[in-house]
């Protein structure tokens, strides 16, 4: 049973997305797929707050509140710590947090649930119900799917543990609600900035703004500045009554003061006091605030000011120099100074190094003051020239990830822009992509909203290679959908065209082969229609391989081979080599294994003669795969060991699934169970991060095989039925036959011969169905020596001998053994005919 790729490689750690996937008789390798993702390793972390913030001032009596809580009891605690953007309610929550540490052994954790961040949407609950499950060490595949039963499972998990939960920036109630504790004696925190009255049970702990005290001596803490005189102490009094007596105002303007040690309290105190302009109470709540960001932004030079401006023109969550040097219509050396003197004034934050973002307050005022001072079309070509940045490099680092006989050169961007250098490797590609997920999304949804449908389109185009390997996949169906309504509205067929083939892929991906089907045939009709035969050949190779993967092999090999033809007509050496290998397994699916060997081996050839690294690891697996039916294993296991050595310095996670699984069957047939069950569980972690159904199906198969070999029948009994209830669930009836004839062996084993008949000709039918000859083979197999066992002998020698004729037709590894098995009983029925005593 093996699994296959699609070409699609994947560098290492990826945000968590739980939507989250032997014997000598019979089941044996030979399952072929493309798809997949590697699950998190089980490590506990329960002890994630952010640290304190040293200067957190004031606070004493919600902080005593919150600890007067922290006390034995038979109902979780909690409390919602509420207020405006600014009042410190995260300081606040930490604050109080870390003095409880010593009251809550079992784990104080923090949870961002993101109500507020831009370019991201609030926390699915059963997203984040996964993430803290995994903190807890919880195994990822035992992670169930569905909100209640994750939040069962989250609530058992904290039974009889003393735990404090911080939830982050929350939504509404109904983000909360599921990830409270069911536990006594839990404490948890919630932040928000709406009033969750509709959360049952919870004190409310609203936050109003510092006590003047506080205040003050919040801001002598960060100016680093002890009033030394009654003039001091009153400039400092008037300071913080202007800003508000608001944290994130007085930090800005302490701050600021800071780093200017010459400066002069009242003069400071003075001039904040002279300002009028002022950020309404959209925004703030409180007109005090603008003063703050004002008398900072009002002390940069004109050219920071501009920078400053259009920053609240970008739609993402962080920018770096070279997207800020397109929006400012600079170079990046410009506008990493810029950006690290606006870091120093308070302006923005460095979350990571290279990294910058602005505080949403200071969002809405950059927004407000480009609104203000920049006529519209200075605002129009700075957003054209930052979109034109992404797709630029978004583009250049696709060449990297992509199928590139999937398509032409990407065309140069429609608006003059600052050249941004791509990355120039695939890794490089890689970390930059992600690095950048968050904003090319943003900015595709920003440039739909602005009817921007050329940067929508491609933007869209430019991700999908990545969002294919690395996901989420239900991102990237959003996005391809909304491409391919976007390319059909405004007439715009070749882009329609690629995506929906690229949305055909994410399908293909998720095992919903027939939507993939449909939509790869309606990419195909449109590149017929348009004379594209680059793009037509491309969707004959998709359709083949969604053909193969619902057991359809006749299909498979007849489309194969047109896009075989084309790519030839068309001089393109790579997708050559990407159709014979589609052609390849097709004819390794109907037993023809010749065939295979050579086409595969002339794949390889090619792609080692083009430099494709993806590819010769493809080839070299299928290669292995076919070794493998050959009963050819120590090649077998070679072949395969270097398609995982390269998928793994490629960073390709899929491919690292699929070889690790077809490892997994190789040394189930040369008797290492222990080995193999380790590494079909390896696979299918893996399959499980990446959301691959089919994948996960394949792996729960070669686990429950090598549990089988090792006389784990409850075990086996469960992965076989999971397997199977999986590949049926796709439509993969050449998969489901393969489960069959292990459940058969499984049956035979356990329950008797006759309930193993029953399934081994569930089993042949499939396979038959399928036109499968090897499982075909294994099934008559199977049959016939449950018949031996009922004394069927007849019927028995009949199914065996055409049995030995398959595997002996095809060339495969059961040939031999099966002759014998056959010339064996074919003794034992003429001396029990001649009624001699059959002899062992």
């Amino acid at each position: 049973m093996t699994t296959r790729t699609d070409g699609d490689d994947d560098a290492a750690a990826t945000r968590i997305e739980m939507r989250v996937e032997g014997s000598a008789q019979g089941y044996v390798a030979g399952r072929d797929q493309y798809i997949t993702q590697q699950a998190p390793a089980s490590v506990t972390a329960v002890r994630t707050l952010p640290r304190d913030v040293a200067a957190f001032t004031g606070r004493q009596a919600e902080v005593e509140k919150i600890l007067a809580a922290a006390q034995p009891s038979r109902v979780v605690s909690i409390h919602t710590i509420g207020g405006m953007p600014g009042i410190g309610k995260t300081a606040l929550a930490a604050h109080a947090a870390r003095q409880l540490t010593d009251r809550y052994p079992d784990g104080q954790m923090f949870l961002r649930l993101n109500a507020h961040t831009p370019g991201q949407n609030p926390a699915d609950p059963a997203d984040a119900l996964a993430a803290l499950l995994l903190s807890l060490g919880i195994d990822p595949r035992s992670i169930p799917d569905g909100l209640e039963a994750r939040a069962g499972l989250w609530r058992d998990r904290l039974t009889g543990r003393r735990m404090l939960l911080v939830l982050d920036d929350a939504a509404d109630h109904a983000q909360v609600e599921p990830l409270l504790p069911g536990a006594e004696g839990c404490l948890v925190l919630v932040t928000s900035r709406h009033r969750l009255a509709a959360l049952d049970g919870a004190a409310p702990l609203p936050l109003d703004i510092l006590s003047a005290a506080d205040a003050a001596l919040l801001f002598t803490r960060l100016a680093h500045r002890t009033p030394a005189t009654a003039a001091d102490t009153d400039a400092v009094a008037q300071i913080v009554e202007l800003s508000g007596y608001l944290p994130l105002a007085i930090a800005l303007l302490a701050g600021r003061f800071a780093h200017h040690p010459r400066w002069n309290l009242a003069e400071y105190a003075e001039e904040f006091a002279a300002t009028q302009d002022r950020l309404d109470e959209l925004a703030a709540g409180d007109r005090a605030v603008t003063a703050a960001f004002d008398m900072s932004y009002r002390a940069l030079p004109a050219q920071r000011q501009r920078l400053f401006r259009r920053l609240g023109l970008h739609p993402g969550p962080d920018t770096d120099a070279h997207a800020t040097a397109a929006l400012d219509d600079v170079t990046p050396a410009q506008a990493r100074r810029e950006l690290e003197a606006l870091y120093t004034d308070h302006l923005i934050d460095s979350p990571v190094t290279g990294r910058y973002r602005l505080h949403d307050l200071l969002r809405v005022y950059a927004q407000r003051l480009t609104g203000e001072h920049d006529p519209a079309d200075d605002r129009e070509a700075a957003t054209g020239r930052l979109l034109d940045h992404y797709q630029h490099t978004a583009e250049a680092a696709d060449q990297h990830l992509a199928d590139t006989a999937l398509r032409a050169a990407p065309q140069a961007p429609g608006i003059a822009t600052v050249p941004t250098p791509g990355p120039a490797t695939r890794r490089q590609a890689l970390v930059w992509m992600r690095a950048e997920h968050a904003n090319l999304t943003a900015c595709i949804h920003h440039a739909a909203a602005e009817a921007r449908h050329t940067h929508a389109i491609r933007l869209t185009a430019a991700l999908a290679a990545y969002l294919r390997q690395q996901g989420p996949w239900h991102e990237a169906v959003i996005l391809h959908q909304a491409a391919v309504a976007t390319a059909h509205r405004t007439g715009n067929r070749d882009s329609e065209a690629n995506a929906l083939q690229e949305l055909s892929r994410v399908r293909h991906l998720t095992g919903d082969n027939r939507a993939a089907a449909d939509l790869t045939q309606q990419a195909l009709d449109l590149h017929r229609s348009l004379g594209n035969r680059l793009g037509e050949a491309t969707a004959l190779r998709e359709l083949s391989r969604v053909r193969y993967m619902t057991g359809d092999y006749p299909a498979a090999d007849d489309l194969a081979q047109q896009a075989l033809d084309l790519y030839r007509s068309l001089g393109n050496r790579h997708g050559q080599a990407t159709a014979l290998q589609e052609l390849g397994m097709a004819r390794l699916a109907t037993g023809d294994y010749p065939a295979a060997d050579d086409l595969t081996q002339q794949a390889l050839d090619l792609h080692r003669s083009l430099g494709n690294r993806q590819g010769q690891a493809q080839s070299l697996q299928h290669l292995g795969w076919v070794r493998h039916a050959t009963g050819d294993f120590e090649a077998a296991a070679d072949l395969t060991q270097q398609a995982l050595d390269l998928h793994r310095s490629l960073g390709n996670r899929l491919g690292r699934a699929s070889t690790l699984g077809d490892l997994g069957w190789v040394r189930h047939a040369t008797g290492d169970f222990e080995a193999a069950a380790g590494l079909a569980q390896q696979a299918l972690d893996l399959y499980r991060s990446l959301g691959n159904r089919h994948g996960e199906a394949t792996a729960l198969g070669v686990l429950g095989m090598a549990k089988l070999a090792t006389r784990d029948h409850p075990a086996a009994a469960d992965l076989l039925t999971r397997s199977r209830n999986l590949f049926r669930k796709l439509g993969d009836i050449q998969g489901e036959a393969e489960v069959l004839n292990g459940t058969g062996t499984l049956l035979a084993e356990t329950s008797g011969p006759q309930q193993a008949l029953d399934v081994y000709r569930q089993a042949l039918h499939l396979a038959r169905q399928a036109q499968s000859p090897q499982d075909e083979a294994h099934a008559l197999e199977g049959i016939a020596r449950c018949q031996v066992r009922t004394g069927q002998w007849q019927a028995a020698l009949a199914g065996l001998r055409e049995a030995v004729t398959i595997y002996q037709r095809i060339g495969a590894a059961e040939a031999p053994t099966a002759a014998a098995y056959l010339a064996q009983l074919q003794a034992e029925h003429r001396e029990e005919a001649s009624g001699q005593e059959p002899t062992d």
